[in-house]
C-alpha cells in the first residue's frame, strides 16, 4: 500500500504563493494600458486573436507551476510501501446436536430444533478462520460433517437436519464420544465441543461423565447447553388420521449431569437456554470466549519522491524560457 508523507510538511505553506502569483498576474493584466491609443477601433473589427495572443498567459503559468513544484520538493515528499502478513491460529470446534423427538417441542419458535439450527448457523458464519464439524445424536450418534474449513458444506448439512431420522432417545455419552473422536487428533491451539440437548441421558453405551473425562485427557473444552423452557412445553402429536394435536410435556433436562460434564474439562461451562434469545446470547458468549489468535507483522519501506517534483520545476522553467524568448519573439 502506497502512502504519501512529507519530511518537512510545514514547507507546504509556500504553496500559498501560487494563488498570490496568479492573483497578481490577473490584476496586472487588467491594469495594463494599450500600447496604441486610437479613437476608432472599427479598423480592427473582424480581426481574430492569434494563437500567441490567446496563450499570452502560458509563460507565467509555467513559472507558477515551477514555483509550486519547488515548494513540494522542499517539503520532501516520501512514499511508503507497506504490507502486512497475518498468521491465523484458528480453533477447531465440533457441534454435537440432539435430534431426539423432544426437539420438536414448540416452546421455541418454530421449534427447538429449528431455533437451534438458526442460531448455530449464525455462529458458524461468524467464525471464518476456524475448522468446524457437526455430530448428531438421538438414541445413537454419528458424524454428519467432519472438521472442515468449508463452511458452505457445513451450513448446508446443518440446514438439512431433521428429527426422526435415527432411533429415538438421548445418548449424551455416545454423542460426546463421537465428537471427541473427530477432534482429539487436532493440532489446533484450542479444541472445543459444543453439546446441545433438551433431554436426559437414556440411551447409548458410553457414560456421559466418563466421556467428559476422556475429553479432558485430550485437552478438549466442553460447553454444554440445555435447551427448553421451565415447566411444560407444547409438543405436536399426530392422531391416526394424521391430524396434529398439542400436548403439554414436562421439560426434563439433567442439569446436574450437564454441569459435571462441562466442569470435568478444561474451563468448560454449562448454559441453560429457556428461549431463542437466550440461546443466541449463549452462542455469542462462546464466540467471545473462543477468539482465534491473529498475529500481524508489518513491513514498511520509505522512498524519497522529491526528484520528480524538481524535474517538473526544471521542465516548466525551460518551457517558459523557450516560449517567452523563442516562440513569442519570432
Amino acid at each position: 500500500m502506497h502512502n504519501l508523507t512529507f519530511e518537512h510538511p510545514w514547507m507546504l505553506l509556500g504553496l500559498l504563493l501560487v494563488p498570490l502569483m496568479a492573483g497578481w498576474w490577473l490584476w496586472r493584466y487588467r491594469k495594463q494600458e494599450a500600447a496604441l491609443q486610437h479613437s476608432n477601433i472599427s479598423l480592427f473589427e473582424g480581426v481574430k486573436k492569434t494563437l500567441r495572443a490567446r496563450l499570452r498567459w502560458l509563460p507565467y503559468a509555467l513559472r507558477v507551476m515551477a514555483v509550486g513544484a519547488i515548494v513540494v520538493a522542499l517539503a520532501r515528499p516520501q512514499s511508503q510501501l507497506s504490507r502486512q502478513e497475518m498468521t491465523v491460529e484458528g480453533i477447531d470446534i465440533v457441534m454435537a446436536m440432539d435430534l431426539s423427538g423432544s426437539m420438536l417441542a414448540e416452546d421455541f419458535k418454530p421449534n427447538r430444533l429449528e431455533a437451534a439450527k438458526k442460531v448455530a448457523a449464525d455462529f458458524i458464519e461468524g467464525r471464518k478462520n476456524d475448522r468446524m464439524g457437526l455430530v448428531v445424536f438421538a438414541g445413537e450418534a454419528f458424524t454428519q460433517v467432519p472438521l472442515t474449513i468449508d463452511h458452505h458444506v457445513l451450513l448446508k448439512q446443518l440446514g438439512n437436519l431433521k428429527s426422526g431420522t435415527m432411533r429415538d432417545g438421548t445418548a449424551l455419552g455416545d454423542g460426546l464420544a463421537t465428537a471427541i473422536n473427530r477432534i482429539k487428533d487436532s493440532e489446533a491451539k484450542s479444541k472445543v465441543i459444543i453439546l446441545l440437548t433438551d433431554g436426559v441421558n437414556n440411551q447409548g453405551s458410553m457414560d456421559p461423565l466418563s466421556a467428559a473425562e476422556v475429553a479432558a485427557l485430550y485437552n478438549i473444552r466442553l460447553y454444554t447447553i440445555g435447551v427448553g423452557s421451565l415447566g411444560k412445553a407444547p409438543y405436536p402429536m399426530r392422531d391416526q388420521f394424521g391430524r396434529v394435536h398439542y400436548q403439554n410435556i414436562d421439560v426434563e433436562i439433567d442439569e446436574p449431569l450437564m454441569r459435571q460434564m462441562a466442569a470435568a474439562t478444561n474451563d468448560g461451562r454449562y448454559f441453560r437456554a429457556t428461549n431463542k434469545k437466550a440461546l443466541k446470547e449463549i452462542f455469542d458468549q462462546i464466540d467471545e470466549m473462543e477468539k482465534s489468535k491473529i498475529d500481524v507483522t508489518q513491513y514498511a519501506q520509505t522512498k524519497d519522491e522529491y526528484a520528480v517534483w524538481l524535474w517538473i520545476a526544471v521542465l516548466a522553467l525551460i518551457a517558459e524560457v523557450l516560449i517567452r524568448w523563442g516562440w513569442f519573439k519570432w
